[in-house]
């Protein structure tokens, strides 16, 4: 499971974490998901009960991630503002926050895929995609190279991790694929 995790985590990250902070979280996350009570006693600072809807070693992984990396908001709106200032100032968005305030969820999930899949053309863009399951907020996201996306699927399967594109995911859910 190690190496998975760190194969997964390099992936999600898309640069973003260094290999050293990868091999961290892939360790803890392999150790908490080993032995939970193990983990749990050596890590007595871990606010982690029974209760929460996930594995502690998912836990370990959501809970480690940068905000530069994993995308947590309430609203679409919200989600891409974390989105384009994880990019800065130097990389040019078309699709603006605003442009998203009145959209349903579906239409703005669709906006903001559309903009994302323009970055990075080398990659085939990015696709953003639903990762774990949320705790504290409505969406709960990271970017991922297209090229990227089979593997991290495969990979999310492999280690138990809950991951589909965000807008497919919705538009499927929905059953109405008119609007795409």
């Amino acid at each position: 499971m190690h190496d998975s995790l760190i194969e997964l985590l390099t992936l999600i990250s898309s640069g973003c974490l260094s290999e050293q902070d990868i091999q961290r979280i892939a360790a803890e996350a392999s150790a908490a998901y080993a032995d939970a009570d193990g983990f749990l006693a050596a890590n007595p600072d871990i606010n982690y009960d029974d209760s929460f809807p996930i594995p502690l070693g998912e836990w370990v992984i959501v809970g480690s991630l940068p905000d530069t990396v994993l995308f947590q908001a309430d609203t679409a709106e919200a989600l891409y503002r974390q989105i384009q200032a994880s990019f800065g100032p130097q990389v040019s968005f078309v699709l603006k926050p605003c442009d998203l305030a009145r959209a349903d969820l579906l239409t703005a999930l669709r906006r903001i895929q559309v903009q994302l899949g323009s970055l990075y053309p080398e990659k085939g863009g990015y696709v953003l995609i639903d990762f774990s399951e949320p705790l504290d907020d409505e969406l709960q996201a990271v970017l991922v190279y297209r090229e990227d996306v089979p593997r991290v699927l495969a990979l999310a399967v492999e280690v138990g991790i809950y991951a589909a594109p965000s807008y497919e995911s919705r538009l499927s859910a929905e059953g109405d694929g008119e609007d795409a």
